[in-house]
């Protein structure tokens, strides 16, 4: 444990920060926890029909239950202001976290470029369980490995308490050099963000190409649905990413200039909250689910959401068919002109 004496090294050290911080974390775990869980359950005791799309809405409300559950060190570290639960558990529990934003972001790629693939692929044999498996295995086995730095660059720290006279533990990013920070939080921000998101936008893009070169116009249920966690996750997390770069941007200024002294003030003032607010990514999407299901609810009771998953699956095979329909048009057309010329 190290000492430092510098009152704005961590997030705890702004009343106002921490008091919106706990509040918007508390909204967290009361809406995440049981809303993941009710999803996990819809899927695992309720569905029948579990498609490419299903299965990893699964994983993400596996990862997001598991990370809302985490909360409650952050509620309870925000509201005393001081770590109070060691040094394992302040590297465990931020790495977890970070994980969790590598998996959410990976597994919502992964949902579109299933869609693009879904609506270009004229093949007759779906992607198989066990590809989908081995896939996913691999995208946790990428995520657990990338998300090493915050548990490397995490340390407890002693700061005082000028406002009680008092000191706190605080458990905080420990860079040793400059270079650390840019790597780390640069890291972060391209390959948990700026990539995926690229790749996100690229397939939808193919997608709606192919969709105006054939005559399947139809929207589909499962599309919709995907995009909205798109716009979610992006607008909660994007905050987070800008303060990620104001903090790089800080660490090639030196310490004396007044351009370093306010992206510091900056990112040391709106850090706390941009991590909550990206915490409400992870309990958002039961929220969307619940809109997306609704014509369910009166009809399904408890069992809408299984409803809604069963119909995603069958809008899936609605676009396998479709796509087959139109492969073979396109081939009988070819046909015809051959036999004409």
């Amino acid at each position: 444990m190290t000492a430092s004496t510098n009152e704005e090294d961590s997030v705890v050290s702004n009343d106002y920060a921490t008091a919106i911080g706990t509040l918007i974390l508390t909204l967290v775990f009361l809406l995440g926890v049981p809303g993941n869980l009710f999803i996990v359950w819809s899927i695992l005791a309720r569905t029948r029909k579990r498609s490419v799309t299903t299965i990893l809405i699964l994983n993400l409300a596996c990862a997001d239950g598991f990370i809302m559950a985490l909360t409650i060190f952050f509620i309870i570290y925000l509201a005393k202001q001081t770590w109070i639960f060691g040094l394992v558990m302040c590297k465990g529990v931020f790495y977890l976290c970070n994980a969790n934003m590598y998996a959410s972001i990976f597994l919502i790629t992964l949902m579109s470029a299933h869609r693009w693939w879904r609506c270009v692929s004229a093949e007759t044999t779906l992607i198989s369980r066990q590809v989908v498996t081995r896939v996913i295995m691999g995208m946790w086995v990428l995520v657990m490995t990338i998300s090493i730095p915050s548990l490397v660059f995490r340390e407890l720290e002693i700061e005082p308490d000028l406002s009680q006279n008092d000191s706190r533990i605080v458990c905080s990013p420990n860079h040793t050099w400059p270079t650390h920070v840019r790597f780390q939080y640069s890291l972060e921000t391209v390959s948990g963000f700026i990539l995926p998101y690229a790749a996100i936008i690229t397939c939808y893009v193919l997608t709606l190409r192919r969709l105006r070169q054939t005559q399947f116009q139809r929207r589909i249920r499962s599309e919709k649905l995907i995009l909205a966690i798109v716009i979610t996750f992006g607008m909660f997390w994007f905050p987070y990413h800008v303060i990620n770069m104001v903090q790089v941007a800080a660490e090639w200024y030196s310490k004396e200039t007044r351009t370093r002294k306010i992206l510091e003030l900056i990112h040391e003032n709106c850090r706390a909250v941009t991590s909550a607010l990206a915490f409400l990514s992870s309990c958002a999407n039961p929220i969307l689910y619940t809109f997306a299901g609704k014509s369910y609810i009166k009809k399904n009771g408890l069992a809408f959401m299984a409803k809604l998953f069963d119909g995603t699956a069958s809008s899936d095979q609605t676009a396998n068919k479709q796509n087959r329909i139109e492969s073979g048009g396109e081939m009988n057309n070819i046909l015809l002109n051959t036999n004409t010329t």
